[in-house]
């Protein structure tokens, strides 16, 4: 019956306190999981051989026992209460599917309970990963808890008035609000929602428009202003983010001249809205009638006769 170094198992020094075992336990058993490591034998007797060092060495008792007697792999006669060790609590785990050097050395523990099959372990150790990965709880869990981070893509519209969307998460369709308002880069969770109850974390990407950019609060568009209007004056229609404004051109406005719609930009976390600054571009008709270019000849002319040219 080979003896078994415990210390050595878990990578850890003689001398270790509790804390370092329980330390290099979860991150071993996070590693050689069966959850994580499904099909794979070797990984599953490993698990097994680190829950049965853990076993012994997170119980002060069962560590002085082991540290006494484990090279002789047995605890002499009349040690304890009557022969062997007293005392069948192995932390939640199925002591019948430990090795004979433990069987020899803790033998008499009043009787092996059969395996219980958990977490895809046939009569594996009964150990909960999210206990593992530092929750609280008893050990019937069998779930792999895990947040899921991802981009969700919505449009400039879309996170101006906010919207419904539909994901795809481990073959799961969840609903989800994007609230109005949101920025790019704001964060959004699903608290429960992931692989084994764990949260859905997303990062909202908005994507760029053609039409409008956005500035901290303020919105920054084009619009289009015929030449006579532009020399005269008068309002055009202008397209924001939720509907149409009217703007007040005045007379002689050149191109790339900017305006202010008050109030028609962002939604601000008080509750107000930032503005929408309109980039005025003069335009000419492509095609003029006859009648019409009469008129900019004859406007041609009074040009040159108030220049002197």
């Amino acid at each position: 019956m080979a003896y078994k170094d415990y210390y050595d198992v878990l990578g850890v020094s003689r001398s270790a306190s509790d804390a370092d075992i329980k330390t290099a336990y979860r991150k071993m058993a996070k590693q050689f999981h069966p959850d994580k490591n499904a099909g794979d034998a070797a990984s599953g007797e490993k698990f097994k051989e680190i829950g049965e060092a853990y076993a012994v060495l997170s119980d002060p008792e069962k560590r002085k026992v082991y540290d006494q007697f484990g090279h002789t792999g047995q605890v002499p006669p009349g040690y304890g209460s009557g022969g062997g060790f007293q005392g069948g609590d192995f932390g939640g785990f199925d002591a019948s599917q430990f090795s004979d050097f433990f069987q020899g050395l803790f033998g008499g523990t009043g009787g092996r309970r059969p395996g219980a099959g958990g977490a895809g372990f046939p009569g594996g150790a009964q150990v909960n990963l999210e206990d593992l990965l530092g929750g609280v709880g008893g050990t019937q869990g069998r779930r792999f808890v895990q947040n899921v981070e991802g981009e969700l893509q919505v449009t400039l519209a879309e996170a101006f008035s906010g919207s419904d969307e539909v994901i795809n998460v481990d073959g799961k369709r969840l609903s989800l609000r994007v609230p109005p308002g949101t920025r790019d880069g704001a964060r959004l969770r699903l608290a429960g929602q992931g692989p084994g109850g764990g949260d859905i974390l997303l990062t909202i990407r908005v994507l760029e428009d053609g039409r409008f950019d956005l500035d901290g609060d303020d919105l920054t568009t084009n619009a289009e202003v015929p030449a006579p209007v532009a020399a005269l004056g008068g309002d055009i229609t202008v397209q924001t983010l939720n509907g149409k404004g009217k703007l007040s051109v005045p007379p002689g406005s050149s191109g790339g001249q900017r305006m202010r719609l008050r109030g028609q930009g962002w939604p601000k976390k008080d509750g107000g809205r930032g503005d929408l600054y309109v980039r005025l571009n003069i335009t000419l008709p492509k095609t003029l009638t006859d009648e019409e270019k009469e008129l900019y000849r004859k406007l041609r002319e009074l040009r040159k006769e108030g220049s002197g040219a």
